[in-house]
């Protein structure tokens, strides 16, 4: 959705399935004006949909960008698919902000993570 450049470096923690993911992938156009603003409202609306879990966001130098947002269940997807403001901001993107996108639903059947233990003796900033 939006660019992050604040945004920690860190996926999306591995869940219990089943549960679904929802990729997006786009490329967008010159004119981003007020995209930024629409982004970051449907982040802030999307965490009020029961059953959310997360999402985590990608974009290449070339344009390419890749939003992954995890549900629970269809319910939760159906919630957020429907969502009148989410429908109204969907709208503006194709009239303005991209050039293409694709969009999959997925039902994850298998999830596991991986993190490097820290090293001992070493200091965590805090």
């Amino acid at each position: 959705m939006s660019d992050h450049p604040e945004a920690p470096v860190e996926p999306f923690e591995a869940h219990e399935p089943p549960y679904y993911a929802v990729v997006f992938t786009t490329v967008r156009t010159q004119d981003q004006s007020g995209y930024g603003e629409t982004s970051a409202r449907m982040e802030e609306l999307v965490k009020d949909v029961p059953g959310y879990l997360g999402m985590d966001h990608a974009q290449t130098p070339g344009g390419l960008g890749i939003t992954v947002a995890y549900f629970r269940d269809a319910d939760a997807l159906t919630q957020w698919r429907t969502d009148a403001e989410h429908r109204a901001a969907q709208q503006r993107g194709r009239d303005r902000w991209y050039e293409s996108y694709t969009l999959h639903v997925a039902k994850v059947e298998r999830s596991h993570g991986f993190r490097r233990a820290e090293a001992p003796g070493s200091v965590t900033a805090g």
